[in-house]
């Protein structure tokens, strides 16, 4: 009696799991390990700002870096001075001293003069928060059309990191001069006595374009999130504006001096009349017109 009230129970058991909804008899025996649902992936975060927003963080930008006092803006402009001088240096002495190149594969060696020197300069300068002249024209004007700086901090703001621009490139081609790597190269010479043969006009014009190229680069890597992109953002601009044979004044700060001091038939007087000065109204011209005056009239003021 007792044998089947127990076959009876198991099989009231067994026939009530099997009619369970959802319960299979697969499951019973264990055949088919259960499957939990794939996570959904989470997607990947931009590391470009749209245009709109790159704007806007480029304003800002240059609102943080006209607030900083003269002192400061001073300081870090010598830092930049020195970078760029740095990367000036780096492109004289590789694509500067390619003569059989330059012969023989003129483009190609003003690629590789474009290449290997200044992209890396301004990469450290805006890697550190330093201050660049020429990137400030736009950055720092954009802020002033904007609403968010003063005409007075934009003229500190250029004022003293032009002035600590000028005496970290003088310094460091002091260095360079002393350490005597460049001494028996052509190039400072050679740059330097080209650079001051040009007229008001072309030395104009080609500080409009060069800084033009500059600020874009300096623009673009605002938007970028990453080091990557700032460095693909910097890279092609400035590497163009070399090979193009335009003029930045920052970068001839320290060509011009360090060809003076290499022996170059150059007075300080034709540095400054017939470059330093044309180019630096020329890239005043490229960085506030060219870049911020036309992106603020994209997503800014001036086109509303």
């Amino acid at each position: 009696m007792r044998l089947l009230v127990s076959l009876a129970l198991h099989a009231s058991l067994a026939s009530g799991l099997l009619t369970t909804p959802g319960l299979s008899a697969r499951a019973l025996v264990g055949t088919s390990p259960t499957r939990l649902p794939h996570p959904r992936r989470a997607q990947p975060a931009m590391q470009l700002m749209l245009p709109a927003e790159g704007f806007e963080g480029a304003v800002s930008a240059g609102a943080k870096k006209a607030a900083n006092s003269a002192s400061k803006i001073f300081a870090l402009g010598i830092m930049s001075g020195a970078h760029i001088g740095f990367g000036a240096f780096l492109m004289l002495s590789v694509g500067g001293c390619s003569p059989a190149l330059a012969a023989a594969n003129p483009g190609l060696q003003k690629i590789v003069l474009g290449a290997f020197g200044l992209p890396f300069g301004l990469m450290m300068t805006l890697v550190t928060g330093a201050e660049l002249f020429t990137g400030n024209t736009a950055l720092v004007t954009a802020a002033l059309i904007e609403g968010k700086v003063k005409a007075s901090e934009l003229v500190k703001s250029w004022a003293a990191s032009y002035a600590g621009n000028f005496v970290g490139s003088l310094a460091l081609a002091s260095l360079v001069f002393a350490g005597g790597t460049l001494a028996t190269a052509a190039s400072p010479v050679a740059t330097a006595t080209l650079k001051t043969s040009l007229s008001f006009k072309q030395a104009f014009v080609r500080g409009i374009l060069c800084n033009w190229l500059v600020c874009m680069g300096v623009y673009m890597a605002s938007m970028a999130k990453d080091l990557p992109g700032k460095m693909v953002a910097i890279w092609f601009p400035i590497s163009a504006f070399v090979a193009l044979s335009l003029e930045h004044s920052v970068a001839n700060m320290f060509i011009i001096p360090l060809g003076i001091m290499s022996g170059a038939a150059v007075t300080w007087k034709a540095f400054l009349l017939k470059n330093l000065i044309p180019v630096t109204l020329g890239n005043i011209v490229g960085g506030a017109g060219a870049v911020a005056a036309a992106y603020s009239y994209a997503y800014g003021k001036l086109g509303k």
